[in-house]
Order: structure tokens, then sequence, then C-alpha cells
């Protein structure tokens, strides 16, 4: 398979519906979904079996107790799990375009990542939102989106599917290239060589860690942010925490003047 797609769920099972819908009609099908589950309930498992059927290779459930917000944790489980050496990461909250997984395969290079973004909707566009609407694309319309909810604003430039606005728009954004956990895609090999996700991390810039460890590694970004689209479905972040933050952004500012590479709480348990 050319990609493996790893999706991070915690019992949004409504939403992940949609989000499974939106791969299943992917122009690319040479690829498999990794779900990276913080500890859902059995809905969450429902779901996935209800679309076991729709996609050219099984989907993999990693699974996790619920012990709290463990997203570095499960990530760095999916990481292993997946069977693909080319990694997509995303959340169970984004709705991909049908070329999403193509656009990802089509600019991805050795001694890179690929940094994409997404486009936000409101509450009640979000639950407008069906697998048939999502079948026929309308939620990548700027008419569909204006007509139910949506602000009309300069924003919607994101979702134009135009081959040469896309390229010239990521060459002229001034959005930095982070690693971003709802859009990014990068090698296998390079996250095994930072250790993946730092589990010392909770909400709030964990993504950024590890692309800031793949910049000390030597590893650089393209922007496909206006390539590579996707829709973010609104909810709320019970998990989000000021103190987190901090602790987090005391994280990255260490590893940056310290040029660190490998985290010593990942994939491997690291030892000084």
């Amino acid at each position: 398979m050319k990609l493996s797609v790893i999706i991070t769920t915690y019992n949004s099972e409504e939403w992940l519906a949609k989000v499974l819908e939106g791969y299943s009609c992917q122009t690319e099908q040479n690829f498999e979904i990794v779900i990276a589950d913080d500890g859902s309930t059995l809905k969450t498992k429902e779901v996935i079996t209800s679309f076991s059927s729709k996609f050219n290779f099984p989907i993999v459930h990693v699974w996790q107790p619920d012990e709290g917000f463990q997203k570095c944790k499960i990530l760095n489980k999916a990481i292993l799990s997946a069977n693909s050496d080319y990694l997509l990461f995303t959340d169970g909250d984004c709705i991909p375009r049908e070329d999403f997984v193509a656009q990802h395969l089509k600019y991805k290079e050795d001694g890179y990542f690929l940094s994409g973004g997404y486009f936000k909707l409101p509450m009640d566009t979000s639950k407008l939102i069906d697998s048939n609407i999502i079948l026929k694309q309308q939620c990548f319309s700027k008419r569909w989106l204006v007509t139910n909810g949506v602000k009309n604003s300069f924003k919607l430039t994101k979702l134009i599917k135009t081959k040469w606005f896309a390229a010239f728009m990521n060459w002229i954004t001034p959005t930095k290239k982070t690693f971003n956990g709802h859009n990014t895609s990068c090698f296998k090999k390079d996250l095994l060589e930072v250790n993946g996700f730092n589990e010392d991390m909770s909400y709030g810039g964990l993504d950024r860690e590890v692309g800031e460890r793949l910049f000390n590694l030597g590893i650089l970004a393209k922007q496909i942010r206006y390539s590579a689209v996707c829709v973010h479905l609104n909810h709320k972040r019970s998990y989000k925490s000021l103190e987190n933050i901090k602790r987090n952004n005391d994280i990255r500012r260490y590893n940056k003047s310290h040029n660190i590479i490998k985290t010593l709480n990942g994939i491997v348990k690291i030892t000084d």
C-alpha cells in the first residue's frame, strides 16, 4: 500500500463516521486506515466495523484504556501498527476532500514532511453534513457552505480546487510550515528516528513539538494547506488546560535551545 492514514479519535462516533465516509470516496484507494483510539467505548468500534467493507485494506483499530488524555501514547502505538512506510496524520473530526490522499502522495519527498491545514466549520454546519453531502463533495463547495451557515470570507479560498491557485497560495501564505496533527504526512523512518511523539505532553502543541524535533534532525517541510484540503467539524475541548499548555511550551523551548532530536519518553523509553 502507498500510505497509512492515522486518525485519532475519542468517543466521537458521529464525527468519525463522517470522516470515514470522506476516506471511502478518495480518488486514490491504495491506502489503509489506522484508528488511534484513546479509550473510546464500544460505540466507536461499531462505527469502524460498519465501514470495514468500504476500503481495500482492513481498518486497523489501535485502542487503549481511557486513562485521561493520552494522545501521544496512542499515536506512538498507531505508528508501530501502521503497515506503510509513509504516514498521514489527521483527526477524527476532519473530513478530507476526495483528492486528499492523492495530494499527500503527489507532494511526498524524502527529507520532508508535508504541512497542511483545515477549514473550520461552525457547529450548525457540522451537524448538517451527512454521508450524501460528503459523497457529493458539497461540504467543500463555497456555495453550499455559505448557504448553510458559514460566513463568507477570504478563508474560503482554501477550498478552491484549481492547481495553479493552490500552488500560488501555498507559496505566498505567511502561515508557517509546521507539523499539524490534523493534516500532516511524513516518512515512518523519520518519526522512528526522533522516537515518535513525546508522551510527557498533553493537549497543546504536541504535534508541533514532533515537527520541531524533525527540523533538528534535518528534515524540512513543504506547505500544502491549499492543496490537501479538509474541513474541521466543530466540537468542545474539555481536556484543554492552561497549565498543560504552559508545560508543553516549556518542553518545546528546551528542545529548541538544546537541539533535541529524540524524546526520552516516546516509542522507546530511553533512560539517561
